[in-house]
């Protein structure tokens, strides 16, 4: 009983902190994305590919977390673009506290949209609010079909499923048509988006998405 009471004095904390960042952004008319993925999804390539498209036409500024390093930070930081590093040490997730320090170091006047790269992690960043507009989960073919199946929370609350590495299905044991189901199976409202990295493909289809939905939260 006293680790519930502890776990939702915690999660309550971060949704007040979560709500100050959201109000934070639509004051300064920054859209967010949160992206989730499992480790070596491809949220990296993702999110370089979609600076790759949207540069010339949207601000965009990026919060990178990670369990020790900066690698990402640097991969980022090379196409000219605001990117701030959040080293967890260890924390398996983002929480709202860490992504507000993030938001400091960030002019918001000059950003259009924010694309927060969440901890490599499935289970833990699908109790934790940042502040985002949508949460956005990558998964990719090289993962099955059955990781909707186990773990369904963050495929419930994600707004939108990015299906990465799509090129590789000729040498995987990987149905999409039941990895689809698998997906609006638990949750039947959620967009997906079927990608590859290396021939970029559906990376426009998805950009269009992403800047359709700018400016709202």
């Amino acid at each position: 009983m006293n680790v519930v009471t502890i776990e939702r004095n915690v999660l309550a904390k971060n949704d007040e902190l979560a709500e100050r960042n959201r109000q934070l952004l639509q004051l300064n008319a920054v859209f967010c994305v949160n992206l989730i993925s499992s480790p070596g999804s491809g949220k990296t390539s993702i999110l370089e590919r979609t600076i790759e498209r949207l540069k010339g036409t949207r601000r965009i500024a990026v919060v990178e977390g990670d369990v020790q390093t900066d690698i990402d930070a640097q991969r980022i930081a090379e196409y000219g673009i605001p990117a701030v590093q959040i080293v967890t040490r260890g924390g398996c997730h983002l929480e709202a506290n860490l992504v507000a320090q993030a938001l400091e170091a960030i002019d918001l006047a000059v950003c259009d949209l924010l694309i927060i790269e969440n901890v490599g992690n499935l289970v833990c960043p699908a109790s934790y609010d940042l502040g985002e507009a949508h949460k956005v989960v990558v998964i990719s073919t090289t993962e099955g079909e059955d990781k909707p199946l186990k773990y369904p929370e963050i495929f419930r609350r994600a707004s939108a499923v990015i299906i990465n590495k799509t090129d590789l299905l000729p040498y995987l044991n990987c149905n999409m048509a039941v990895l689809r189901e698998n997906i609006l199976s638990v949750n039947p409202h959620v967009k997906l988006f079927e990608t590859s990295c290396t021939t970029g493909g559906g990376i426009d289809i998805w950009c269009h998405w992403l800047a359709s939905h700018g400016g709202t939260q």
